[in-house]
């Protein structure tokens, strides 16, 4: 018993963090920062327990729970998430009369869902992860709730992200009482021994499975809570929503698909493939027409699914980059669209404030440093060297290139929709830095906490494309155990 509390150590320090956050709430009411100091500390001391489990794989609650590597990766990419948008939010959120420790505590609580689904080994703790991990979203989607927009947008986002779960499960229940076993590494031995052909139970879970997951991470047909929910929260939280859930859902996506089903992966990567394709490029098109910035990167974080649904279809067809790539884009992609958005609200000074394109002409020249890091992380998502972004993209083509076959086809596919994403991105940095300055000018935030959210983004977006290697190793490592 002591042994599995040691192992699953990182959720236990991750769900007192949150308690803790509340309790200091309510002994110190007129301290802004102080929920979010009590935050960044349980969240250091979250990383540095997860590095001491990186060593090697254990195992806890009779196999449920599967410690290691993977989980300290997915544990670490969650803290940093956490802790930069814990930064950009506290000032923004108070200009609005939002409290920051209920804030908080909710964002802790999703971020014991994602680690939880990092360490899952069968799917009633891999649904209850997804399960903890997504309904804080629906709370955060709402936080500014005498917003029509916001209530709107969590609305359509639980309703939605309810019957998906509903999906998921029903598939989930056929899978298991097809195979006999809820255990991944389980499904995969029976599916396997079962030889050829699809038993149609196995097809109906098989299909069930894959729509509950498309509307997880915002796939194209399943799409269309995102732009209103994320337009409709307040903007640091629009950053995490992006984020967050998006990549809990692909690590999902990594223990159902290339654990438990792969064994069918003839079956599953055609209609991937189809879901790829239509994510990229819908959500490119779809971007290009948008004129409200917040909206446009709304649809831009859809067609990223896109791009990181082609390192999944690439491990599926046996090339073991796919997965690596799927992770190290997760955690690029991560640190620039979080960048993008504490831009979005350092340039949302004023509580009601929104941000079109006409808004940010000329913001270069009277505030360069700002409209720079802006650029960053917008060459970043087109994925111009030397950022994270280029390095990202690079990698997850070139797995699709080196598994070949459909794969190779949605190679293409990626590469002509980062050229139509270079439109969009590019225009944004126009606005900035070649167009006379607006009429109305946008009052710009300077918090202290905000700048340091901005520049730890630039820093690790920077880093991340001119040293990529230690990621890359620490990928590797935590793919192979």
């Amino acid at each position: 018993m002591s042994g599995d509390l040691l192992t699953i150590a990182p959720l236990i320090t991750v769900g007192l963090t949150a308690v803790a956050v509340l309790l200091s709430d309510g002994l110190t009411p007129n301290r802004r920062y102080a929920p979010i100091a009590v935050a960044l500390a349980g969240l250091g001391i979250t990383s540095w327990i997860l590095l001491q489990q990186s060593g090697g794989t254990v195992t806890a609650l009779s196999g449920a729970y599967i410690g290691g590597p993977f989980v300290a990766y997915l544990g670490l990419l969650g803290s940093a998430v956490v802790a930069i948008t814990l930064l950009i939010s506290p000032d923004h959120l108070a200009a609005r009369r939002y409290p920051s420790a209920e804030f908080a505590a909710t964002l802790l609580f999703a971020l014991c869902g994602a680690i939880l689904v990092g360490a899952s080994g069968d799917l009633v703790t891999l649904f209850i992860g997804l399960e903890l991990m997504v309904i804080p979203g629906y709370l955060l989607a709402g936080y500014a709730k005498r917003d029509p927009l916001s209530t709107e947008g969590a609305v359509k986002y639980f309703l939605l992200g309810s019957f998906s779960s509903a999906i998921l499960l029903f598939g989930i229940v056929l899978l298991w009482g097809s195979t006999g076993t809820a255990s991944l590494t389980g499904i995969a031995t029976a599916l396997t021994a079962a030889g050829a052909g699809l038993h149609p139970a196995v097809a109906a879970a098989l299909a069930l499975i894959t729509t509950g997951v498309a509307f997880k991470i915002a796939a194209v047909p399943f799409h269309y809570w995102t732009p209103d929910a994320y337009q409709g929260s307040p903007t640091p939280i629009t950053g995490y929503l992006s984020v967050g859930p998006k990549i809990g859902a692909f690590v999902l996506m990594i223990k159902i698909f290339l654990i438990a089903l792969l064994p069918l992966a003839a079956s599953w990567i055609p209609v991937m493939a189809i879901l790829a394709t239509a994510t990229m490029t819908l959500g490119n098109l779809v971007a290009l027409t948008q004129s409200n910035v917040k909206r446009m990167l709304a649809y831009s974080s859809i067609a990223h699914t896109g791009y990181l649904m082609v390192g999944i279809v690439a491990a599926g067809a046996g090339q073991a980059s796919g997965i690596s790539g799927v992770l190290f884009y997760s955690a690029a992609y991560a640190l620039m669209n979080l960048g993008a958005f504490a831009f979005l609200t350092a340039v949302q000074g004023r509580p009601g404030a929104t941000v079109q394109l006409s808004d940010l002409a000329g913001l270069g020249r009277k505030h360069p440093l700002l409209a720079l890091l802006a650029a960053l992380f917008l060459l970043s998502l087109t994925g111009i060297p030397p950022t994270a972004g280029f390095f990202a993209k690079t990698y997850v083509i070139l797995s699709a290139v080196q598994a070949g076959g459909i794969a190779s086809v949605l190679a293409i596919v990626a590469v002509l929709n980062a050229a139509i994403a270079a439109f969009y991105y590019l225009r944004v940095i126009i606005y900035l830095f070649m167009r006379d300055p607006a009429e109305v000018e946008v009052q710009v935030a300077t918090a202290p906490l905000l700048r340091a959210g901005l520049v730890v983004a630039a820093v690790g977006t920077l880093l991340l494309g001119l040293l990529p290697g230690g990621l890359i190793e620490a990928v590797v490592k935590a793919i192979a155990s």
